[in-house]
């Protein structure tokens, strides 16, 4: 599931991506955000012999990575923080802690969801205003709201990952005489080369119904553009909209062409994530795969050198919006103390977002945390474009939704949008029924 996917970076898959010469580039100049300067974090060592705990999902590089951001919250603190590992499943180790009266001082969520769920249980504290005073200097309104329940401020977005990417093989594209679009029009076109070359185009991962929701919401954020993207979030316009049926009519011209798909609409249906990457790198079947910045990982564990063979762009415009879609974990206050609230203030200061940076593997969604501090091209490409989408970029959508709709194998968005690249003619027959879900799952 795309939910318990890690985006792990190794250092040096950092530094081959760094080659990569087809990266998405915005042109923008981070200047003006990253001469900002948010106000200083905690004190030095106003929290000596304060001990705190922290729960999140990370192990391996990643609980790593975020332990040294640990270690200078305490450098420059005096706590002491200890850290638990939750598993993939957070809401399984947190539910009989909160049950227990004892949860961890901050737990980092891996689903905006989670925010209103433990906020209806009356177990999670409201924002300090100094906190708070970080999340308005350094974070667009659209983030805030994503921490909040019933309006009230709670969590704290700490890391990110890319969603709006295509990854390619070079050489199936050097075949075709193809060049990176820039367009939805231009990836039809592009596509159709590539399978008048004799590859398939596309190895869609659609056994895995989660990559199937990725796709959409970048066509829909695309298309239906910001505003809509949130409304139809949050179901304040219903499955039927005029929106929608844009959005997967120019999903249509790309799996309602069975050429474009390798193993045709079957094929596609039975094809999981990760296989789908290895089907375009190490196997050579296939010469595009639409999916986040993790797919790198996975290609470079296939034998693809990354910068030369294995290459990503933007995904392309399907209408007025350059689509930013992100996923990422959000941490929040389980207790009301000072130790907490310091380091969620610390965790959303430029200070420590930069910290946290210069290790491999992560984004930031602090508008002031400069790309100049990421070790590899590809991060500093990556977090480039989210700073230059500013108020347009967008949570994953399906993250958002209750997760019988949005979240759940074999129903809701993940089974119905299968069942469109099964036949994609029947728009308004899926759209019907992601409607009639919608109204169960938002009751």
């Amino acid at each position: 599931m795309r939910k318990s996917i890690a985006t792990v970076t190794t250092a040096g898959l950092a530094l081959a991506l760094a080659a990569c010469g087809q990266s998405a580039e915005t042109g923008a100049s981070p200047a003006a955000n990253s001469s900002s300067s948010a106000p200083a974090a905690p004190a030095a060592k106003t929290l000596e012999g304060v001990t705190l705990e922290v729960a999140a999902k990370w192990t391996g590089a990643e609980q790593t990575n975020f332990q040294e951001v640990l270690k200078a919250f305490e450098a420059k603190t005096g706590a002491k923080v200890t850290y638990a590992s939750t598993g993939e499943d957070t809401g399984a180790y947190l539910g009989p802690r909160i049950e227990g009266k004892n949860p961890p001082d901050i737990a980092i969520l891996p689903q905006p969801g989670l925010v209103q769920q433990y906020a209806d249980q009356k177990a999670l504290k409201p924002l300090a205003p100094e906190v708070l005073k970080q999340i308005d200097d350094n974070y667009t309104p659209y983030w805030k709201e994503l921490g909040s329940a019933d309006g009230q401020a709670y969590g704290v977005l700490v890391k990110a990952a890319h969603k709006s990417l295509i990854w390619y093989r070079d050489q199936a594209f050097q075949d075709a005489g193809a060049q990176p679009p820039t367009t939805w029009d231009e990836l039809v076109k592009t596509a159709q080369a590539v399978a008048d070359s004799g590859t398939p185009p596309f190895s869609l991962c659609g056994a895995s119904g989660w990559t199937l929701t990725d796709l959409f919401e970048n066509v829909y954020l695309s298309s239906a553009g910001p505003e809509n993207y949130t409304k139809l979030s949050k179901h304040e316009i219903p499955w039927t909209d005029a929106s929608v049926t844009t959005a997967l009519e120019k999903i249509g011209q790309l799996v309602g062409k069975k050429e474009f798909l390798l193993g045709g609409p079957s094929g596609a249906l039975q094809t999981d994530f990760p296989t789908c990457v290895t089907q375009v790198y190490g196997q050579d079947k296939s010469a595009m795969v639409i999916e986040a910045d993790f797919v790198g990982t996975t290609a470079e564990e296939s034998g693809a050198k990354l910068g030369e063979e294995a290459k990503y762009f933007a995904f392309p415009k399907a209408g007025d919006t350059e689509p930013v879609v992100l996923g990422g974990d959000i941490a929040v206050a389980l207790k009301d103390s000072k130790g907490a609230m310091a380091l969620l203030e610390f965790l959303a200061s430029k200070e420590g977002g930069e910290i946290w940076a210069k290790l491999p593997g992560y984004l930031s969604p602090n508008r002031n945390v400069s790309p100049d501090n990421y070790p590899a091209e590809l991060t500093k490409k990556l977090a480039q474009t989210i700073i230059s989408a500013g108020d347009a970029v967008r949570y994953d959508m399906s993250d958002l939704a209750p997760s019988a709709f949005g979240g759940t194998d074999g129903k809701g968005q993940w089974k119905l949008l299968q069942d469109f690249v099964r036949d994609p003619s029947k728009i308004k027959d899926i759209q019907s029924k992601l409607e009639d879900e919608a109204k169960k799952a938002w009751k």
